[in-house]
């Protein structure tokens, strides 16, 4: 997913029915460890997730977990995906927390190269869903719990006032009618950045570095994180900003809906698919709890706050997606995926050259 990414508050009121299959063995827990074998005695410990700072729960699902456990629940948010995973591996022998929710199929691959995470495998509901997603080599470390698409989002009234017509493909954006018009987040910093970058080399094959060459030249704003291009730089209605193509996702369109109607849009060509990770993290003080929230985060009740919070899609196929989500966000039909040891290859490769291009 953002970064996933907080829009507009836009709150879920979900009735907690009880958290199934949220507990985990009570001695010395082990990476085969499972929600089935027993409940864990961690009634009155603290469990820290670290997580990017566009992590959203309502107030009283994470209130409803606490009490079934147990356990508080403390959150540290580094910053963006990006920002999260080097704090990891920057302090993974004093880790930050115990368990990590926001590692994407861009970034991941460095955190288990490092040894920034522990094995653990849950039986929580939607394990099986997740596994359809699971990084080779990593399906004991990570565990997918939201999918969404990178893509650019545009503001549906600049366009129909004006006589430019809305982009319907990258290779548009390289028009000088485009000068100027578009903003996207650092691949170096931001997760939402390197999708996009993975997005231009899937899509452009040999010739993604003449595509971001003729960005540059027209005029690219590039902002260190998702909230910056989209927050500050939108000229959708809720931000007043002064571009009218931002980088963001394909479920970001139903939350600019005003008096039901959409202000903006997805440009579903050169999407790419993110999935958002949650792993226990090696060296926590609190192993168990961090079990725990493994399975809470794949229970129905915690799955299906995601789209009204997080703005993706969770990986559930038993919950309930919003209804405005079938007109206004749309997953690609042909989403941009990368091999990740293809990525993890060429990651800082790619980087490197992308920004001796547009930055330097």
């Amino acid at each position: 997913m953002r970064s996933t990414r907080t829009l507009a508050a836009v709150a879920a009121s979900i009735s907690v029915l009880g958290l199934a299959a949220c507990s985990a063995d009570t001695a010395e827990p082990s990476a085969s460890t499972s929600p089935t074998d027993g409940p864990a005695d961690v009634a009155g410990t603290t469990v820290t997730v670290v997580t990017h700072d566009s992590f959203a729960v309502p107030d009283d699902v994470l209130a409803a977990f606490e009490e079934e456990t147990g356990m508080t629940v403390d959150f540290v948010a580094p910053g963006d995906a990006g920002t999260l995973v080097n704090q990891l591996v920057l302090t993974k022998d004093a880790p930050l927390g115990d368990v990590v929710y926001g590692l994407d199929n861009t970034f991941a691959s460095r955190a288990v190269d490092n040894g920034v995470l522990a094995a653990y495998s849950s039986s929580a509901p939607a394990a099986s869903d997740a596994a359809e997603y699971a990084i080779p080599g990593a399906a004991d470390l990570l565990t997918a719990i939201d999918v969404s698409d990178v893509c650019l989002n545009y503001d549906l009234a600049y366009f129909e006032g004006s006589d430019l017509d809305a982009p319907t493909s990258l290779s548009d954006l390289t028009d000088p009618a485009y000068a100027g018009l578009v903003s996207v987040t650092n691949p170096a910093t931001s997760s939402p950045g390197l999708a996009f970058l993975l997005a231009t080399i899937g899509s452009e094959g040999d010739d993604w570095q003449q595509w971001w060459t003729d960005m540059a030249a027209n005029g690219l704003r590039v902002t260190a994180s998702w909230s910056d291009s989209y927050y500050t730089d939108f000229s959708a209605p809720n931000y007043g900003g002064d571009y009218p193509i931002v980088l963001s996702y394909a479920s970001s369109p139903p939350y600019e809906v005003i008096d039901g109607e959409p202000t903006t849009a997805a440009l579903l060509d050169g999407c790419f698919r993110q999935v958002e990770y949650v792993g226990v993290l090696e060296g926590a003080e609190n192993v168990a709890g961090a079990q725990l929230v493994v399975d809470w985060m794949l229970s129905d009740e915690f799955q299906a706050t995601i789209p009204e919070n997080m703005y993706v899609y969770p990986v559930s196929s038993s919950v309930e997606i919003p209804a405005e989500w079938a007109e206004y966000a749309p997953l690609a039909g042909s989403p941009i995926t990368l091999d990740p040891a293809e990525v993890d290859a060429n990651r800082d490769a790619w980087i490197d050259e992308w920004t001796s291009i547009v930055l330097d």
